[in-house]
C-alpha cells in the first residue's frame, strides 16, 4: 500500500506541475474512436455464441495485435447456474511488459442479449445494440492503444477487455461480470498494478461522471487521481466530484482479487438495457475527454 500511495502522490505532484506538457490532449482521436463504436455495431449484437460475438472478437484480436507488445487470449466454456453454456474470450493487451510498475484499464466488450429496461414489452425481447454500454469503453481502450503504440508509456500499461459481463441476472454469480470474474480467479503470476480504471458508459452525449460509491470506498487515492487529472485537463464539468450510484460493476470482482480498480461509468444513461443503445446516443467528443485523461494518467 506504501508503494501505491507513493507512487500517486508522486504523480500528482508531477502532474500539478506539468499538466499542460502531458501530451495527452492530441494523441486521442475522437473521431476515430467514434469509427471503433461504429466498426463494432457493424458485427451487430456482440452476444455471446453468436456469429457477432466470434467476429467481433476475432477483430478485436487482430486490431490489439497490430498495436500491443503482448496479447494474451483467455478462451474458456462458461456453464451458468441455468444450464447455458458460453464461449467466451478476454483479451489482455500488454505495452512494455517488463515493467514491474502497471496501470490497468479495462472495459467490457460483449453486449446484452436481452433489451430488459425498454418500455414496450416486445423490445423487451430483443438484444441491446451496446453502442455505448460495451463498445464506447472499447473504442476508448482502443484509442489508448493506438497512443501507447505510437509513443510508449512512461509506465508499463495492461488493456484488458472482459466477457460476458451483461449476460444475464446481476444478482447471480454465474450470470454477469464473467469475464471479470475469471481474470480476477487467473491473474497473471504476482500480478499487482499500481492500481486500475474500468471505462463503462464514458461515450454518451450527456456525460457525467461522478464518483462510484464503492470506487470511493475501495481506493478513494485512484478517484482523486483519475479526477485530479480530469481537472487539470480543463473537463471537471464532465467529471464532478461525489457519489452518485453505486454499482456492481467489473470493478467488483477485481476489488475482491486484492486490486485496487475503480469504475469510471455515466449510469445516468437514459438508454441503457434498452433497443435504443444506438450509433447516434455517442459523441466523439466524450470519447475524446475520456480517452484524454486516460493516456495523461500513463503520460
Amino acid at each position: 500500500m506504501s508503494r501505491l500511495r507513493t507512487a500517486l502522490a508522486l504523480g500528482l505532484v508531477i502532474a500539478a506541475c506539468n499538466a499542460g506538457s502531458a501530451g495527452s490532449n492530441g494523441e486521442f482521436d475522437g473521431a476515430r474512436g467514434l469509427g471503433y463504436v461504429e466498426r463494432q455495431l457493424a458485427f451487430g449484437p456482440r452476444i455471446p455464441n453468436t456469429a457477432g460475438h466470434r467476429n467481433a472478437g476475432d477483430w478485436l484480436a487482430a486490431e490489439l495485435a497490430l498495436r500491443a507488445d503482448t496479447v494474451i487470449v483467455q478462451a474458456w466454456t462458461h456453464v451458468t447456474a441455468r444450464g447455458d453454456t458460453l464461449a467466451l474470450r478476454n483479451f489482455f493487451a500488454r505495452f512494455r511488459p517488463e515493467a514491474t510498475e502497471r496501470v490497468l484499464f479495462l472495459a467490457h466488450w460483449d453486449t446484452r442479449p436481452r433489451a430488459d429496461r425498454s418500455a414496450n414489452l416486445a423490445a423487451q425481447r430483443q438484444p441491446v445494440p451496446g453502442a455505448n454500454d460495451g463498445a464506447s469503453g472499447v473504442a476508448v481502450l482502443l484509442g489508448i492503444a493506438d497512443a501507447l503504440k505510437t509513443r510508449a508509456p512512461a509506465v508499463g500499461v495492461d488493456l484488458l477487455f472482459v466477457d460476458g459481463e451483461d449476460w444475464g441476472d446481476f444478482g447471480d454469480s454465474t450470470e454477469a461480470l464473467i469475464g471479470s470474474r475469471y481474470f480476477a480467479a487467473h491473474l497473471p503470476p504476482g500480478y499487482q498494478p499500481l492500481y486500475g480504471v474500468l471505462f463503462d458508459m464514458v461515450g454518451d452525449r450527456d456525460l457525467q461522471l461522478h464518483w462510484e460509491g464503492y470506487s470511493q470506498s475501495f481506493a478513494p487515492e485512484v478517484v482523486q487521481r483519475v479526477w485530479s487529472f480530469a481537472e487539470r485537463l480543463g473537463y471537471d464539468r464532465v467529471f464532478q466530484s461525489g457519489v452518485r450510484h453505486t454499482l456492481v460493476d467489473d470493478h467488483v470482482p477485481l476489488q475482491e482479487a486484492g486490486l485496487r480498480v475503480i469504475d469510471v461509468v455515466d449510469f445516468d444513461y437514459p438508454y441503457w438495457h434498452t433497443t435504443e443503445d444506438t450509433f447516434d446516443k455517442v459523441s466523439a467528443s466524450s470519447l475524446k475527454i475520456v480517452g484524454d485523461v486516460a493516456i495523461a494518467l500513463v503520460r
